[in-house]
Formats: structure tokens, C-alpha cells, sequence
């Protein structure tokens, strides 16, 4: 147990915005067309109210990213998760300034092995560290800040 004291919306959503500045990698999940699950750990960069990933253009994430549009993200750990659902695109053309925030944050840069960019614009968040704070753990709800 980390706190037996259950955050209140504003503290948590606190939280959650310093992890998504933060935090380098999330677990993301995506599934194929035929709905075969695949998860995958990558580095993410937070700006402007989306997460910018960058993984092998042939790899299972790419290819579901780019066929099905729908990502489902994780970071922290069981006690202390956030949890994203959102809809996400190949970025053909991420401002230089972006890139280069990546690969400083990421401590790779995806443009040295011509990686694709995809940006992920949440729907949901949610949050929570114990079951008192299941109740009200969603942050945010069809893309907008609750």
C-alpha cells in the first residue's frame, strides 16, 4: 500500500501530467486487424496533449498503429498506474523541435534508423494507486480533462 489516503481528482491528475513529462517508456498495446494482441514497451515524448512514440516501421506496434488506428498505453507499475486509451497516426512530418525532444528524452533518435513517428491522442486516462481511488480513477473522458 503507498498512501491510505485516497488523492482527490486535481492531485492525481497532478500526478499523472508529471509521469507523462517524466516517465520515458509505457507498455503499449495494440492488436492487428484480425485482433491479435501485441505489447510492446516503447519511449514516449508528452506535448500538446498527445504522446509522440517511434518504433520500426515493420515491426507488429507500426503495422496495427497503421491498420487499426487504436493503442491502449501503461505506465507506472500496479500500485501506482495510469492507464491511456486513444487513437493514434503516423506523423509524416514532426516538427524538427519535436524529434530532437525525443531523442533527448528517449536517449535514441528514431530519425538515425528512419523510424516512424506516431502520435497517440488520449480519449481516456485514468489513474489510480488502491482501490480507494478505483471509484473516480477516470481523468479523462472522450478526450476531455474531467
Amino acid at each position: 500500500m503507498t498512501d491510505p489516503a485516497a488523492r482527490p481528482l486535481e492531485t492525481r491528475k497532478a500526478d499523472t501530467l508529471r509521469r507523462l513529462d517524466q516517465d520515458v517508456d509505457a507498455w503499449v498495446s495494440t492488436a492487428s486487424a484480425d485482433g491479435t494482441p501485441y505489447l510492446m514497451p516503447l519511449s514516449f515524448l508528452w506535448t500538446d496533449n498527445s504522446l509522440i512514440l517511434s518504433t520500426a516501421r515493420n515491426n507488429p506496434t507500426s503495422r496495427n498503429i497503421q491498420t487499426t488506428g487504436q493503442v491502449h498505453l501503461s505506465l507506472g507499475e500496479t500500485r501506482d498506474v495510469v492507464l491511456i486509451t486513444g487513437t493514434a497516426k503516423l506523423v509524416d512530418d514532426l516538427p524538427d523541435h519535436l524529434a530532437s525532444a525525443f531523442a533527448e528524452k528517449a536517449g535514441f533518435d528514431p530519425r538515425a534508423s528512419n523510424y516512424p513517428f506516431f502520435r497517440v491522442t488520449p480519449l481516456t486516462i485514468q489513474a489510480w494507486r488502491e482501490v480507494n481511488e478505483l471509484k473516480n480513477r477516470t481523468l479523462m473522458l472522450n478526450g476531455k480533462w474531467l
